[in-house]
Formats: structure tokens, sequence, C-alpha cells
């Protein structure tokens, strides 16, 4: 997962943060842990124990615009983030349960922060170096990729942040749900075992 130590050819690489507040304790929470457990918690802006665990496995997108901005030097914690979006359509609750992110209130609450976001389509991996050259890219992957020595079962469902390339032409990226450290921070994947799990899609922020 990780073929070369050069650095990151498009700037400085973005904090991590996962879409739980204990990135150690994320592989206990995806084996079916009570993420009200979390001792960490109160640190996500929740209202609660219970409000945390409900929000957390649908906060992938939030984790990487946090990760995102963060990058800029702006401070959020995921439900104030979360609560921002939402307000945009970002998010909807539903008797059947919550949906998103959607693309379009994320977009549009970033563009109330002047950040020119963009949603793109129709990608494929190979186009992913390139854009990198100017933005970072929050991309929809299968959550099996944290997995990549495996068969992709799909494509889309999680989303990561891609940062940049490595002088080898490898994709980089933080995973909110990674399981270890190494899954987590700084993956490597070449564009072709990334292109096994990525949808196609995502939002584009300008570096």
């Amino acid at each position: 997962m990780r073929p070369s130590e050069g650095g990151n050819r498009q700037g400085a690489v973005p904090p991590y943060f996962g879409q739980w507040e204990s990135p150690r304790r994320i592989r206990g929470f995806l084996a079916g842990r009570d993420a009200a457990q979390d001792p960490t918690w109160p640190a996500s802006g929740a209202q609660t124990a219970a409000e945390y665990a409900i929000w957390a496995d649908h906060l992938c997108g939030m984790a990487c615009l946090k990760m995102a901005l963060a990058g800029r030097g702006q401070t959020w914690s995921i439900h104030a983030l979360r609560r921002a979006v939402q307000g945009h359509g970002g998010y909807v609750e539903t008797p059947e349960g919550i949906k998103g992110l959607i693309y379009a209130g994320a977009v549009e609450w970033l563009r109330t922060q002047d950040i020119a976001a963009a949603i793109r389509v129709n990608l494929t991996a190979g186009k992913l170096a390139g854009l990198l050259t100017t933005h970072l890219i929050i991309a929809s992957v299968h959550p099996a990729i944290r997995r990549p020595e495996c068969q992709p079962p799909g494509r889309g469902g999680h989303l990561v942040l891609l940062f940049g390339t490595d002088s080898e032409g490898c994709l980089r990226f933080h995973n909110p749900s990674g399981d270890s450290v190494a899954t987590q921070r700084d993956v490597r994947l070449t564009p072709r075992q990334f292109g096994g799990f990525f949808a196609g899609r995502g939002i584009l922020l300008p570096r």
C-alpha cells in the first residue's frame, strides 16, 4: 500500500481525521462495537452519545471535508460541519434513515464559504492525477478499499480524500474509515488499483 516514500507532488499533506473521533477504535466500530462507547465522542460536536452513534456511519464525507478545511487552516468539529451542510440539503433525515452525503448540498454550502467546489462525474482513475495538481478530491469509492489486495466487490458507497500523487504515480489519499494507521493515513494505490473501487464521481475543491 506504500510503494514509494516519495513526497507529495501537489503540496502539503492535509491532517487526518476519521469519521469516528477515535481512529484507533475504528476497527472495533466496523466490527459492530457500539460507537456510543467512544469516550471521545464529545469532541465530535454531537449533542449526545446516541446522536454520535447514529450519525457516525454516515460522516465519511464530513470527515473528508474536515480534513480539506483543516489543510486551509480552518478548524471544525465534524457535527458542526454536518449541521452546516445539512442546512443546505447535504443530508436528509427520513423515517427510513439518513440520506447523504448529497453532493449538491455540500457544494452549495462550500460556495457560501467562498470555496468554488464542483461536482464531477464520469471520471476515470487515470484522470485523477491531473486534477490533483490544482484540486483536492472527495472521491466516491467502495469501502472495501481498505483491502486493496482483494477483488473489488463494487464501486462507490464511501468517500475518501485524495490529495496528491507520489514520485511513482500512485494516488495518495486519507480514508476516514480505515481500520489501521496504514489504511487510514496517506494510503497509496496505483490508479489501476484505485479504479477498481472508484465510482467515477466526486467533489473537487480548489487548492
